[in-house]
């Protein structure tokens, strides 16, 4: 995705988005166990490369040394050209929580317990933690100015969104509170410092994911506070209160009610959107959901390329800027808009920025990565093992070991097939366990089939996506399609026996009592196309 979209007004007159008739659940990825010959060595070079890189990069770059310096376990000047170093080893710890909860490694679940007992003497005792505003790092006043919460755009609400989301995967994957306490103490300043309240803060948070990170902690805590927190700085963007200059490059030039272009830096777009998807579908707010579904039509109907999105219409190859992170925001956002929604359009989305422009972005040794990844190049550009500002490479350490919770949902009675890659799989159905076991060597060829190995659900419905590509839908626009005249199709059987149904929002849907031993088998034609791009 573009590190920068254009300006300008884009007016929507298609249908406004309808709330589902109960929420679609997250299968938690702790429950699919993935082991195909795609997905599952990059996994585990994730969980034996990329991690352990990041960790031993954060120590060699001072990203551990600026917190103990904070907490007042070494003496030394502070790190680093950015207030939002702080992130690096959050994401990588975050990552390394999502493979502890499925390999156990004593070795790593020592080393994340010794790096948040310094993470954790950084922290002052009213709950601040951004470790140059501590260490009085006036280098990088730029940034952050000369006192706490000084200026907007200090990244200070973005180091405590990825700490919480650091956190709350950190207690789920092991039980510790240790982590967590931290985020909770922060988070509690947070509803202190900010608010509609006199004497509080009236501004957004600058540099979004504090808002889909404190939906998480209210997820996770239970307490109220935290959404309200996240929905108050949803609210305030655009705005304008407290002086604040508004900004197109933050998506704080109107309020989220008010927008319907993508505009300003990409990694913030995707991460706000995010955050609005959540805190729209915690508080049943569809007015907020009318919104997204106008910006997320911008997107991919002037926007997108294969490996992120740019200006309208301004596609072009070599000089597209394409962010990793974003890509990743990307399909978080898409992802939350298919909860939200049960429509396969998002999930198509999703999984070609998943195939594109996420594992693009790190090489196959997992050592190696891409900030800007733009769809070609005259040999000037190379993965590099770390950057300055490296939020790219933790990014892709925490995303990557996530994936597993992205290949099902469950509404009722419904099971959604989204994603399709060799798993095993348990499931809650109303409650009642249902096991599934997939193979395939997708997306190498089109061929899926999925088991029952258990069902004490009885009668339920499986939906498998028919992804938009092989109904010769490049993407759910008319902003690039097939021009090489083929017509691919699928075919769907149970137990040998061919099935007919007619789709439903994307979805194949098969409903019938399930028996252990039950066997569907999903074709896709899958062949190389060529495709054309809008005359625009």
């Amino acid at each position: 995705m573009s590190g920068v979209a254009v300006l300008g007004i884009t007016s929507c007159t298609k249908p406004a988005y309808q709330q589902p008739d109960a929420p679609i659940q997250e299968v938690p990825f702790t429950q699919v166990h993935i082991n195909d010959g795609f997905w599952s060595p990059r996994i585990e070079t994730n969980r034996t490369v990329s991690i352990p890189s990041a960790f031993k990069e954060c120590e060699k770059n001072g990203r551990f040394d600026n917190f103990a310096i904070a907490g007042g376990l070494k003496k030394g000047e502070h790190r680093g050209d950015f207030s939002f170093d702080d992130t690096d080893p959050y994401k990588v710890i975050e990552g390394a929580s999502y493979s502890l909860a499925v390999k156990y490694d004593p070795q790593l679940d020592h080393y994340l317990d010794s790096v948040i007992n310094i993470i954790a003497a950084a922290q002052e005792p009213d709950g601040y933690l951004t470790t140059c505003v501590t260490n009085k790092c006036y280098r990088l006043s730029g940034w952050w100015g000369r006192s706490k919460w000084e200026k907007l755009n200090s990244h200070e609400l973005y180091n405590s969104g990825h700490m919480y989301e650091a956190a709350v995967a950190h207690y789920r994957a092991t039980g510790k509170r240790t982590f967590l306490d931290v985020a909770i103490k922060n988070a509690d300043l947070v509803c202190k410092v900010f608010g509609p309240g006199e004497g509080q803060k009236h501004v957004p948070s600058g540099h979004p994911i504090v808002e889909m990170a404190l939906c998480k902690l209210y997820k996770v805590t239970g307490d109220k506070k935290y959404l309200d927190m996240a929905r108050y700085f949803v609210e305030e963007t655009g705005r304008g209160t407290d002086g604040h200059k508004l900004s197109e490059y933050s998506q704080d030039h109107k309020p989220i009610l008010q927008q319907d272009e993508i505009v300003g830096h990409a990694v913030r777009a995707g991460y706000l959107y995010s955050g609005v998807a959540d805190v729209a579908a915690l508080t049943n707010d569809t007015a907020y959901f009318h919104a997204l579904t106008r910006l997320w039509d911008n997107l991919v109907s002037k926007k997108l390329y294969i490996t992120g999105f740019g200006p309208n219409y301004e596609l072009q190859n070599h000089t597209a800027y394409c962010e990793t992170c974003a890509a990743i925001a990307n399909v978080y956002w898409n992802y939350r808009m298919f909860l939200a929604t049960g429509d396969s359009k998002y999930v198509d989305v999703l999984e070609r920025a998943l195939y594109n422009g996420v594992i693009s972005g790190v090489s196959l040794s997992g050592d190696k990565f891409f900030y800007d990844n733009p769809l070609e190049s005259m040999g000037e550009h190379e993965r590099q093992r770390w950057f300055g500002c490296a939020c790219c490479p933790s990014n892709i350490s925490r995303f990557i070991p996530s994936l597993p919770g992205y290949v099902y949902a469950v509404k009722g009675k419904d099971v959604y097939v989204n994603l399709f890659m060799s798993n095993t799989s348990n499931l809650k159905v109303e409650g009642k366990a249902v096991s599934l076991e997939q193979t395939t060597h997708y997306p190498w060829n089109g061929d899926v089939t999925i088991g029952v190995n258990k069902n004490n659900a009885g009668l339920f419905t499986m939906k498998i996506r028919i992804p938009g590509w092989v109904r010769n839908q490049v993407v759910p626009s008319d902003l690039y399609t097939y021009s090489d005249g083929k017509r691919l199709s699928y075919t769907v059987k149970v137990n040998g026996e061919p099935v007919q149904s007619e789709l439903k929002d994307g979805y194949f849907c098969i409903d019938r009592r399930w028996k252990k031993g039950d066997k569907v088998a999903v074709h896709f034609d899958m062949e190389p196309r060529t495709v054309k791009a809008n005359n625009k």
